[in-house]
């Protein structure tokens, strides 16, 4: 099943704003400008539980800080709120660019960790099988709590009646 968000390709067939990530993220070649980091679109567009406000959140494992930093400033520095920064993240170096492709925000976030082990890609898959053994109405519930303000991962917690903090609850999890 991860195999399926291996590509962007599937965007193409899905909602409105998935077809309008995908022909943004092929129009700037932002999967190509960051092949060499094992890129993968993670977070709520790519499951279907964005809201306006939700940005393409672009996963990345560097070996070289200094290669995928260079990176960033070469392909994006010029982006509209171009903004990089560097910080740990759960224990991990961590950085994260931010900066604006037509009406979508981007964030690419780049570890020393493979792409498909970092968290981020992690809870998408957990969430996606989740969407897919409750439904529509279960994720219509999500983006009503997304809309209020809640996060994610404590949005899927909520309404599973997970206890104890979200992010590693939903990781604990095992759906079928």
């Amino acid at each position: 099943m991860s195999r399926f968000f291996d590509t962007i390709e599937y965007l193409q067939h899905g909602n409105e704003r998935q077809r309008a990530a995908y022909q943004v993220l092929v129009k700037y070649e932002v999967v190509e400008k960051l092949a060499a980091f094992d890129p993968l679109l993670a977070g709520t567009i790519p499951i279907g539980v964005d809201v306006a406000q939700s940005d393409l959140d672009i996963i990345c494992y560097w070996k070289s800080r200094t290669d995928f930093r260079q990176a960033l400033l070469l392909h994006f520095s010029d982006c509209a709120g171009f903004r990089l920064r560097e910080l740990p993240v759960r224990g991990q170096e961590s950085i994260v660019a931010n900066f604006r492709l037509d009406a979508f925000e981007v964030e690419v976030f780049g570890q020393n960790v493979p792409s498909r082990e970092q968290h981020a890609y992690k809870h998408m898959l957990v969430e996606y099988k989740l969407l897919q053994k409750y439904g529509e109405l279960f994720r219509k519930e999500v983006v009503r709590l997304k809309q209020q303000g809640v996060k994610t991962e404590p949005a899927f917690a909520q309404l599973l009646n997970l206890p104890g903090n979200p992010y590693d609850a939903l990781l604990q999890l095992k759906p079928d």
